[in-house]
């Protein structure tokens, strides 16, 4: 392991990390930058000169230099990358308004999973009023049974409003807006059938051609009997294409903590280097017979991954295995955690958006924790036997991977699949055989000469697989769900599982202090966090279409409705673990210095005795605005999502009329008293 730290490549991919952090969450000029990063180059020149005559004042400077370089490039991928920092991003162009009506080309890049109402689209502007632009946006037009589906590389005329994807209006629900924004994704249209025009002089790209592929592939299967769920499976297992799996059993598969086996990943594509390794061992007989095998690996790993779309978890499965391929010809020892990094580098470097995409991290981690860890679960016990030898193997691999995707996971899931091993241990061993039939059931059904029982055999096992993960998944029980973890408690278990692993690789007293500090650290986290839990009091009117209104003291929250997706975002965000409904009719509420007062349907504000500070409207309440703010005089008026929101704009007038200030949960997202 501590080798491993003092390879070059990590040193160095460790600085480019931290230059694409700083790069993404701080504003960077980019002349400036290009002038900086000039500079510390030339010094990097100047340092190695005089370092190779034999200074050792200069080795010093080479490195600080080298690292400072590896830094500024970091910077600059992410700054140069960032489309909004492009003149020629339609968000730049001179006539572009948010919700005003734009003539647009579009080119569709991607096919989307679709909503009840519509068909989704990932495309990129090619023109804006008669402009040439660049840029990616979502597109989402209305299902019509008249018009079929588009397919990657269609392109449009639209004349539609731009708008800005949905802002996060809940605390700790999902943040669509930066999932989005990690992908260079800002804003979306809304079209019906009727309202574009498909253009007829569409140029082929490599995604459009790999797409063809798909759909042929489809086809084929379609013709030989395949369909619903094996259809689907084949398409995620080989084709890296998730859109058309039931919610039902992607859900299965999430509950039995097999997952991973969906997404074309690490798993998949050793599977197939191991097939074209066997394919094309017997070319290392000829002369540079090793060179011409290796050659056509690769392009083949390639070819593969732009037929699976080029997804983020294919495009670094393959990365890896090409620098294991490139290892493999050399005749070098393979180090796991030189591929790992060295394809991690430059992903970083070509792609360094990958870097905040959960998939990104969670297959890095997994990969890292099985080369580190599993060997020393394995050596624990070696059975004589063959059989159980390899479902020890097997079992290690499962619980090193989990081990370190483990904090990051519940930081991002909150979930525990506890029989993720029963899973894995029933399906991995035949995933190798499931992959490589699926890939001769493939080339036989294009050839068209898939005899039908071979295809109905395959059927079979596909049925079976989802059966059986459908199974594992009905033991609920299982299944630990709403787990709170934070940032820093995750950090904290991390370095706590880092520094007992060292302590076991090597006992020594330093590193029992190490464990022990660690520890304290942990416990301090855990303290720090259940105070912090214990002291915050809140009063929050949630965004919702149904009234929700929360009371919180400390790890105690009162509701005015059930518990629903929003809310227990929210219970496992802050950490709470009791809670109590209250009467739904509830309309008044005292909270610290504040009376609060709810006016629903019914339009009842007028109380004598009643002085509210905060006046909730809900319900689009047919009430005169001005009258109230006359008579209650409020401190602010709060409209949540329940309002129509016509309702919600004239309340907002009627607010900013009488000088009163407003809150539109529709706008600005949760209200909170603090």
């Amino acid at each position: 392991m501590m080798k491993f730290l003092k390879f070059v490549p990590i040193q160095i991919t460790f600085f480019l990390i931290i230059g694409v952090l700083i790069g993404n969450y701080f504003v960077i000029n980019v002349i400036q930058l290009t002038i900086v990063s000039c500079v510390v180059v030339l010094f990097l020149g100047i340092a190695y000169f005089f370092a190779n005559k034999n200074l050792n004042y200069f080795n010093s400077l080479f490195t600080i230099f080298g690292f400072s370089a590896a830094l500024l490039i970091g910077v600059a991928s992410i700054t140069f990358q960032n489309q909004l920092n492009n003149v020629n991003h339609y968000s730049n162009a001179k006539n572009f308004k948010i919700d005003v009506p734009i003539e647009s080309v579009l080119k569709i890049r991607k096919v989307l999973k679709p909503s009840a109402n519509y068909n989704k689209y990932e495309a990129f502007i090619l023109e804006t009023n008669q402009q040439k632009t660049i840029g990616k946006f979502l597109v989402n037009i209305k299902k019509d049974s008249s018009k079929n589906q588009l397919f990657v590389d269609d392109e449009l005329l639209v004349k539609t409003e731009f708008r800005a994807i949905p802002k996060l209006l809940n605390p700790y629900g999902f943040n669509y807006e930066k999932y989005l924004k990690n992908q260079q994704i800002y804003h979306q249209v809304y079209v019906n059938s009727t309202s574009y025009l498909e253009l007829t002089n569409n140029s082929k790209t490599i995604f459009g051609i790999a797409a063809n592929i798909r759909n042929a592939i489809n086809s084929s299967l379609i013709k030989n009997g395949f369909k619903d769920n094996e259809l689907a499976l084949i398409n995620a297992l080989l084709l890296g294409q998730r859109q058309t799996i039931s919610e039902d059993l992607l859900d299965s598969y999430k509950d039995a903590g097999a997952i991973h086996i969906l997404a074309v990943s690490g798993l998949h594509v050793g599977v197939i280097l191991l097939l074209l390794l066997f394919l094309f061992k017997s070319l290392h007989q000829f002369k540079n017979g090793k060179l011409i095998a290796t050659v056509l690996i690769i392009s083949l790993l390639w070819f593969y991954a732009i037929i699976a779309g080029l997804s983020a978890s294919v495009v670094r499965a393959v990365a890896m295995f090409t620098a294991l391929s490139i290892g493999l010809h050399l005749n070098k020892p393979s180090n796991i955690y030189n591929n790992l990094v060295i394809s991690m580098f430059f992903l970083l470097l070509f792609h360094p958006f990958y870097l905040f995409e959960v998939g990104f991290q969670l297959s890095y981690l997994a990969v890292f924790s099985i080369v580190w860890v599993q060997p020393k679960l394995y050596d624990l016990w070696i059975s004589e036997i063959w059989f159980f030898r390899k479902m020890w193997q097997l079992f290690t691999v499962s619980i090193a991977a989990q081990l370190g995707i483990l904090p990051l996971s519940l930081f991002y899931f909150h979930q525990f699949p506890g029989l993720f091993f029963v899973a894995n241990m029933l399906i991995i061993p035949f995933l190798g055989f499931i992959l490589i039939a699926g890939i001769v059931v493939i080339i036989l059904s294009v050839s068209n000469l898939l005899p039908q029982f071979v295809g109905y055999l395959y059927e079979l096992v596909l049925s079976f697989m989802n059966e059986l993960i459908t199974w594992v998944s009905s033991f609920d029980t299982f299944v630990i769900r709403n787990i709170s973890m934070s940032f820093l408690l995750m950090i904290s278990v991390y370095l706590f599982f880092i520094l007992m692993l060292k302590f076991i690789e090597k006992k020594s007293f330093l590193r029992v202090i190490l464990v022990l500090s660690s520890v304290v650290f942990l416990q301090s986290v855990l303290f720090f966090e259940k105070y912090q839990i214990q002291s915050q009091q809140e009063f929050i009117v949630f965004n919702s279409r149904e009234s929700i209104i929360g009371i919180r003291n400390g790890d105690y929250l009162e509701l005015t409705s059930k518990l629903n997706s929003i809310t227990k975002s929210y219970l496992i965000g802050t950490g709470i673990r009791n809670y109590q409904k209250l009467n739904s009719g509830t309309k008044l509420f005292h909270f610290k210095n504040e009376t609060i007062l709810v006016v629903d349907s019914l339009g009842l504000y007028n109380f004598k005795s009643l002085k509210p500070t905060i006046v909730v409207l809900q319900n689009s309440p047919k009430i005169n605005v001005a009258r109230l703010i006359k008579i209650v005089q409020p401190k602010i008026i709060v409209s949540d999502g329940t309002n129509y929101k016509n309702a919600a704009l004239s309340f907002e007038q009627a607010c900013l009329k009488n000088k009163t200030p407003f809150h539109s949960t529709l706008q600005k997202g949760a209200f909170l008293v603090k």
